[in-house]
């Protein structure tokens, strides 16, 4: 018989408090990323009846990386991991435009560095699937906050991204939405396209379903850190008296200050 090329999925897996893991599969064959948690990975590993066969991680931090020492005890898998961090446990190290090629699931990434969250962050792109695994970086509805990086380093980063094809779904690693969108809504009262965003999302989580994965057509539209030139945004940061300068970064950099204690 001829190699028959399976389909490939994406699955969520809940972990903590909002976390989401993502399995990448085949019905045979399993990349996990961000395993944050080793037990639920493995739970749903095993309820799939999948082989782990590669782990990606996005940064550092232990809601990301968390599970990794576990995992590899029981599967003898390659580790991804960026080269401007220290993660204990990663055995291939990734710069910006690395290629990676999962053959088990002849699924290719390309990786983009997207420092800000944290110094190295990067993120896994599948060309092929329109696939966006962007960790802390995007999210649906806002970004993450700069813990190691500065207001330079994330507007570029999430520019790079607002930059991918209009229909790549976007994996990013929270059920943030709700409240990222609420912050949105105050920065673009009469925004049409947020209005209805919200109303689409609550009603998703009253079902108790996901917002994530979401796309970049719809970022582009709604979340306000991918919209630091319209003048919409520029106007309520002077409105509101926090506008240093209107250029993308500075809008950015004010944006992000609000959002941190809103």
């Amino acid at each position: 018989k001829g190699f028959v090329m399976r389909k490939l999925s994406v699955l969520t897996v809940p972990a903590f408090k909002d976390n989401y893991l993502w399995i990448i599969h085949d019905g045979l064959n399993a990349v996990v990323v961000d395993p944050g948690d080793a037990t639920v990975i493995r739970s749903a590993l095993t309820a799939h009846q999948l082989t782990l066969v590669a782990i990606l991680l996005t940064h550092h931090h232990h809601d990301h990386v968390g599970g990794v020492s576990e995992l590899v005890k029981d599967h003898s898998v390659p580790v991804f991991g960026p080269s401007e961090e220290t993660i204990v446990g990663v055995s291939h190290t990734l710069t910006d435009a690395s290629i990676i090629t999962i053959s088990e699931l002849a699924l290719h990434f390309r990786v983009i560095s997207v420092p800000g969250h944290t110094k190295g962050h990067i993120a896994y792109h599948a060309p092929d699937q329109d696939w966006l695994f962007c960790g802390d970086t995007l999210f649906a509805g806002g970004c993450g906050r700069l813990f190691e990086g500065s207001p330079q380093q994330m507007a570029t980063s999430l520019s790079k991204l607002a930059a991918l094809p209009d229909k790549t779904q976007v994996y990013c690693a929270h059920e943030y939405t709700l409240s990222n969108l609420s912050f949105a809504l105050v920065i673009e009262q009469d925004n049409r396209d947020l209005i209805h965003r919200i109303s689409r999302e609550q009603m998703k989580r009253d079902c108790g379903q996901y917002t994530v994965p979401s796309t970049i057509a719809i970022e582009k539209k709604t979340n306000p850190f991918l919209r630091c030139s319209e003048t919409s945004v520029i106007e309520s940061l002077r409105l509101a008296n926090r506008l240093q300068g209107t250029d993308p970064v500075s809008v950015f950099a004010a944006l992000r200050e609000w959002k941190n204690n809103f």
